[in-house]
């Protein structure tokens, strides 16, 4: 067991990675498993080793859990790193001026390399995850400078922050979108840089915070110069400072201002401006140094003073004065004789105490002069027996016991003073109130500075000893810039500064520094509950400024938000106004167009998704969205509208939206540009007259047929729309040159293309399309190799987009028609810049047209899947588009395309629907008459037209009786139209039978017969009604529906008692079931007519045709006339 303990230990030791962990882990677990096995028989050693293996498990799982953190704490410091540093190469890289700069840079420059050694060492802790984000970003960081430069040479006015679109010039806006605060109205606001955005601030903890909010840094307020807080700083540091082999007033001035840049350098963040603050407080500390070396124990402040006389004469009995005393004399003679020993600290703070207590008990002084006092004891009572006073208070102390004696008052004085006993602090009192009197009336003003420290020697034995000492100075020089300096010349007070700036040192800055952070604290959870981040527009990295980007949709875009935005210049419009709509299918790059623009203009993307929104939400209230998603996103629009300028306010997808809620827009976008919001609760109506704000939306109109594309007509006629997705005339070219523009950046062997030159894009497009491609000169430097790749590859993306093209053209067509008038089923395969890109990551320099080929089918098959029952409709057509159907591929199309018409006509009747069910029946029944006239009148006339080019001999053959000859086979066909009739038949009489029989209604209590004969029903009648209801026959049930001359029976006449004591209730037949009939009979008696006309021609021949029409046209009318009588 000790041998296993060991081997655990060591294993432990050298187990420096989770795999090793779990390496040595199973190597000992091995070793218990064969001691188990050895010792079985053992149960006191089995449970021994069971509870070792519970002991090893915890000890590995430990180790490995803290390689694990370790790892984890490791890769996020370095990836914090590459953080700041790729931040500082975006920066760097912004300011280069060519390409070539740029590429040079990233070859070779430090930052780039230590980004590198970063990723090596993240790689090395098997961070692989970080490694491609890094390692992605460094490359985003280089394409995105390329792309900013060329847009700088391009779309920017050199020198200046101006844009061109088109025609138009407008201003770029250089904040970035950052969430501050100001001070306002004597209260605390949220402000977005760039925007009008504000809200006020409500937090109790930043209104304690008052104190500090006009204090802009820590090192200075508005009664502390920032260059008095530095040498305060240099001053408590000691002597020499730290770093520093001189002493400061060992060293000439400059040298005391270079110690003092030494000193400041890591506080940065204290606001020193090198050359001024540096320069001025080498100035205040070399007098404050000076002061403090001449007045000896005079530096403590005349209040520490003081507060020590009371506390030492009356604070203390005799018995804790003589042990003080031998503390202090104690200490002041092992410091001077070991200089290096331990230091009297303790004792300071235990006096310090003692005194804190004392000043506190009698209300004389503020107890953080404690320190102060404890320190004046020790240092002079070290070295004296009696307390000493300042050079002017022993002065006034003279004065005014000589003004006494004059008077003839001291022994009052004593008197007074005498009748308090022990109260110290009110004989305290009563002397500083007869030192004020004096003062007042006999000394200069100054000496009021003095009067506590000689009230305190009143209540003292005799005359105190003198501390001489200047701790005033005049500085003369300072560079720097604030109120204390604008009154004249700089008089350094050692005390009064030594009070004031260290109260500003242990008060203020923590203070100011406490107020800093509840304000990043309240910033930062208003960033995150605003969500900052997702509206600073960000260009993607496949994104490319092509041809018909320039040429077309920049100076559309152009065009309208001059309108919207207003232009830079003279020309700049005051009636701002206006809507830009962008429809195109998806996949064509809307919302990335737009976020470029909006990037490159400086201008607040606030994109709304209209999906999340959806149907229900109607208004712009929050509250009232049916969801979170939905309320999220109404909630960012009306932000937007808060923020009110410099916004472009984009909605996406607007299909998905209602299109009540898009009404709420038209007054935004006419010349009043106000619209009402709701904005934490509280309705507004924001006014955006001349403010920077532009509105975008986009969508698809042919989502599910267009169906779902609704716009106000208001909101419509207010609105520049352009297409992306269907670009034609001038500029059919730039859009199908798009396609390959934009696919650079996915195919591996074009990539080289994007930092290059466009006419290298433009020389090598002429290559491709030129078969023998010789003589075309470059401006880049390709080898043979690439050139050869990158031509082979062009070729094959130039098919590919060509089908893409007419994918895109057919999708367009089908989704503009609507369903009635469709011959076929809908098509929804798209051929969008997406499917560009899918398509351009397979395509490589190598491949045959067969491959190619294969590759277009798999991709539409994959995009065919997400189709589900439309998978195998939309394939077919495709392939019929290609021209790739196979004979069954035709035969089962042709099949889909009938199917799918018959369906069409028959509308979508139920199988419980027998009126729409007849109806459908006889509109298929009169498209089919419709298809027999012109297949009849097409095949005669190409019969006779083939018999007279074929007949040897032509004069021989007569038209009419050739004509009649062909008709005659037409009664073949209409000899199947007796069948149609009998199905027409059954129907309707399965139709009388279930919906059109009258049925009796018995009310009870009603005589046996009526008085009234009028109200009573025919006996005829009702014979006639019971006859229907009880015949079995079918042909019946329809009244007088019988065969062409077949004669009518005579209705049996009842007895009169048999007439029931009922009311008929009769349904008719439907007015437009006798339309529709009437609508097919129209149709045949139109073509049968000439046929019966040319029958008559040749009479002997056409006899069969003549009656075959005849007794078909009796049927019918018999049939109309019956339904007509009917009814």
């Amino acid at each position: 067991m000790k041998l296993l303990s060991q081997a655990t230990s060591n294993y432990l030791d050298v187990a420096d990675s989770p795999q090793r962990c779990d390496e040595y882990l199973t190597k000992m677990m091995v070793q218990v498993e064969e001691l188990e096995g050895r010792f079985a028989e053992f149960d006191q050693f089995v449970l021994q080793l069971a509870e070792k293996r519970e002991e090893i498990y915890a000890a590995f799982d430990a180790r490995r859990l803290a390689l694990v953190e370790a790892r984890n704490r490791r890769a996020t410091a370095l990836q914090q790193a590459a953080d700041r540093i790729l931040k500082g190469i975006s920066t760097r890289v912004a300011a280069i001026d060519t390409p070539e700069e740029i590429h040079a840079y990233f070859a070779s420059d430090l930052m780039i390399e230590k980004i590198r050694d970063l990723c090596a060492k993240l790689a090395e802790l098997e961070d692989s995850v970080k490694v491609d984000e890094i390692q992605g970003r460094l490359k985003a960081v280089r394409e995105d400078a390329i792309r900013q430069l060329r847009d700088r040479k391009e779309l920017f006015e050199e020198g200046t922050n101006v844009i061109r679109l088109g025609k138009h010039r407008f201003s770029v806006n250089l904040q970035q979108l950052e969430l501050t605060t100001v001070l306002k109205e004597d209260r605390q606001w949220y402000h977005l840089t760039g925007t009008a955005f504000q809200e006020a601030i409500a937090d109790p903890r930043l209104e304690a915070s008052r104190a500090f909010w006009q204090q802009e840094i820590v090192s200075e307020n508005a009664s502390v110069y920032r260059a008095e807080y530095l040498a305060w700083l240099v001053h408590r540091a000691g002597d020499p400072l730290p770093g520093e082999t001189a002493g400061l007033l060992d060293l000439e001035f400059d040298g005391r201002v270079a110690a003092i840049q030494r000193f400041m350098a890591p506080r940065y963040a204290e606001g020193y401006v090198k050359g001024v603050h540096d320069h001025d407080a080498a100035l205040i500390v070399s007098a404050l140094r000076d002061i403090d070396r001449q007045i000896g124990h005079l530096r403590y402040p005349t209040a520490a003073r003081t507060a020590a006389r009371l506390f030492w004469t009356a604070g203390l009995n005799d018995d804790r004065r003589r042990r003080w005393m031998a503390r202090i004399r104690g200490a002041a003679t092992v410091r001077q004789l070991f200089p290096k020993g331990p230091t009297e600290d303790d004792q300071l703070e235990r006096l310090a105490v003692e005194i804190a207590e004392f000043v506190e008990r009698e209300s004389l002084f503020e107890t953080r002069i404690a320190r102060g006092a404890a320190g004046f004891l020790f240092e002079q009572l070290g070295v004296a027996d009696r307390l000493a006073v300042h050079a002017h208070a022993g002065q006034l102390l003279r004065g005014f016991r000589a003004q006494l004696e004059r008077r003839g008052q001291h022994e009052t004085l004593v008197a007074s003073l005498a009748a308090f006993d022990d109260d110290v602090a009110g004989r305290f009192r009563m002397a500083r109130r007869w030192l004020a009197g004096y003062v007042a009336e006999f000394g200069p003003p100054e000496e009021a500075e003095w009067v506590d420290e000689v009230a305190a020697a009143l209540l003292g034995d005799g005359d105190p000893p003198i501390l001489h000492g200047e701790t005033r100075r005049t500085i003369e020089g300072l560079l720097g810039s604030h109120p204390r300096l604008e009154a004249g010349p700089y008089v350094l007070d050692y005390h009064e500064f030594v009070a004031r700036v260290e109260r500003f040192r242990t008060e203020t800055v923590p203070g100011f520094e406490g107020y800093q952070a509840l304000k990043k604290e309240l910033l930062e959870s208003k960033r995150h509950e605003m969500r900052l981040e997702e509206f600073r527009p960000r260009v993607l990295t496949s994104f490319v400024r092509n041809k018909l980007i320039d040429e077309v949709y920049l100076p559309l875009i152009g065009d309208n938000l001059a309108k919207q935005m207003g232009a830079v210049g003279d020309a700049k419009r005051t009636d701002l106004m206006g809507l830009l709509l962008l429809i195109s299918p998806p996949g064509y790059g809307k919302t990335t167009l737009m976020e470029y623009v909006a990037n490159r203009l400086g201008l607040t993307f606030m994109k709304i998704n209209g999906p999340a929104i959806g149907h229900q939400v109607t208004s712009l209230d929050p509250a009232e969205a049916p969801n979170a998603s939905a309320r999220e996103e109404v909630e960012k629009l009306n932000l937007a509208l808060e923020m009110g300028d410099n916004v472009m306010i984009y909605l996406d997808d607007i299909q998905h939206c209602n299109p009540e809620l898009l009404q709420k827009f038209i007054s935004l976008c006419d010349g009043s540009r106000r619209i009402e919001g709701v904005y934490r609760g509280r309705t507004r109506t924001y006014d955006l007259r001349g403010r920077k704000v532009c509105v975008v939306m986009a969508g698809n109109p042919y989502t599910e047929s267009g169906s779902k594309f609704r716009i106000p007509d208001m909101l419509a006629n207010r609105a520049d729309t352009y297409n992306l997705g269907d670009v034609v005339g001038e500029h059919a070219h730039a859009f199908e040159r798009s396609y390959l523009e934009n696919a650079l950046s996915s195919n591996p062997a074009l990539q080289l293309l994007q930092s290059r030159s466009r006419a290298d894009l433009d020389t090598f497009l002429k290559m491709a399309e030129d078969r023998a491609p010789e003589g075309y000169a470059l401006e880049g430097n390709y080898a043979a190799d690439e050139i050869a790749e990158i031509v082979s590859v062009l070729r094959k993306l130039l098919r590919v987009r060509d089908v893409l093209l007419k994918v895109n053209a057919l999708y367009i067509a089908s989704a503009a028609q609507a369903d009635e008038y469709r011959t076929e089923p809908p098509f929804k395969m798209q051929g969008s810049y997406r499917d560009m890109n899918k398509l351009a990551e397979r395509i490589v320099a190598v491949m045959n047209d067969a491959e190619l080929d294969t590759a277009l089918m798999s991709h539409f098959e994959n995009q065919a899947q997400t189709l589900t029952t439309g998978a195998e409709a939309n394939l077919l057509k495709f392939r019929e588009l290609m021209g790739w159907l196979t004979p069954e591929e035709r035969e089962r199309w042709d099949e889909i395309r009938r199917t799918f018409q018959r369906n069409l006509l028959l509308g979508g009747a139920g199988s419980d629907d027998r009126v729409g069910q007849v109806i459908a029946q006889l509109t298929v029944l009169g498209e089919g008459l419709v298809g027999i006239r012109k297949a009849l009148d097409s095949s005669a006339k190409l019969l006779t037209q083939t018999e007279r080019e074929t007949h040897p001999d032509k004069s021989l053959l007569d038209p009419e009786r050739q004509a009649a000859h062909h008709l005659a086979s037409g009664v073949q066909v209409l000899g199947g139209f007796g069948g149609q009739l009998d199905a027409i038949r059954v129907a309707l009489e399965a139709l009388v039978a279930a919906n059109e029989r009258p049925r009796p209604v018995v009310v009870e209590g009603l005589p046996a017969t009526f008085p009234n004969a009028a109200a009573t029903p025919s006996p005829a009648a009702s014979a006639h009604a019971t006859a229907e209801d009880e015949s079995d026959d079918p042909s019946a049930r329809f009244v007088g529906l019988q065969p062409v001359g077949a004669p009518t029976p005579a209705a049996p006449t009842p007895p009169p008692w048999s007439v029931p004591p009922s009311i008929e209730i009769v349904n008719k037949i439907p007015r437009q079931f006798l339309d529709v009939i009437k609508a097919q009979f129209t149709v045949l008696q139109s073509w049968w007519e000439p046929l019966m006309r040319a029958t008559e021609m040749r009479g002997a021949e056409a006899e069969s045709l003549r009656t075959a029409l005849q007794t078909s046209m009796a049927r019918y009318d018999e049939l109309l006339r019956k339904i007509d009588g009917k009814r």
